[in-house]
């Protein structure tokens, strides 16, 4: 099975699988969006839950390669300056320093190449701009041989479960502002980039 027909599948469940565990999660990394009015890329948008939680001051561009899941969002987008374009995060179709601020939630450890999804967001950030990263990950140099074991699997269905920011970071424009445990003991993490 494709990642593209699993999500297709998963579409109507993922919010109620996701939602409720995510909403604080999210609320407390949407809280660094810019307070004055900009432009917003949300990365891998999937059915719009990062939506209800965002200020109606900000242009919102978001992204998903998956029609089903970007359909669902469109309700969630009322009342936003909201732009839903359907393309792939390691590839997205905007020009250089676009966009003031990229938001990737639950998105780099679910395409197959984390690194490019990041350089690609780097690419489109403006220099000073900040990527909002929530997503699970793990520490650099921690063992963790069950997630490492389930990963493979994971991913071909939803999601990868061995990603290390760190190495993704590797050789990019940004810089760390903050990272912080997010959710599930810290298996889950709320980082801040600031772009060089």
């Amino acid at each position: 099975m494709s990642l593209a027909s699993s999500y297709t599948r998963l579409a109507p469940l993922y919010d109620t699988v996701v939602a409720a565990a995510s909403r604080g999660a999210r609320r407390a990394s949407l809280a660094h969006l810019p307070r004055t009015a900009s432009d917003v890329l949300l990365v891998g948008v999937g059915t719009g839950l990062d939506l209800p939680h965002l200020p109606a001051d900000h242009r919102y561009t978001a992204i998903d390669f998956n029609a089903a899941m970007l359909a669902r969002s469109l309700p969630r987008a009322s009342g936003l300056n909201y732009a839903p374009v359907r393309g792939d995060a390691m590839r997205l179709p905007f020009a250089d320093a676009q966009f003031d601020c990229v938001v990737l939630h639950l998105i780099v450890a679910v395409v197959p190449d984390g690194a490019a999804c990041l350089r690609e967001a780097a690419r489109v950030l403006r220099p000073g701009g900040a990527a909002l990263v929530l997503d699970k990950f793990l520490r650099r140099g921690r063992p963790a041989p069950l997630r490492r074991l389930l990963s493979p699997l994971a991913g071909r269905i939803a999601t990868r479960l061995d990603v290390v920011l760190e190495d993704a970071l590797d050789g990019l424009p940004f810089g760390i502002v903050s990272d912080e445990p997010a959710a599930f003991g810290g298996w889950f993490r709320q980082v801040r980039l600031l772009r060089t």
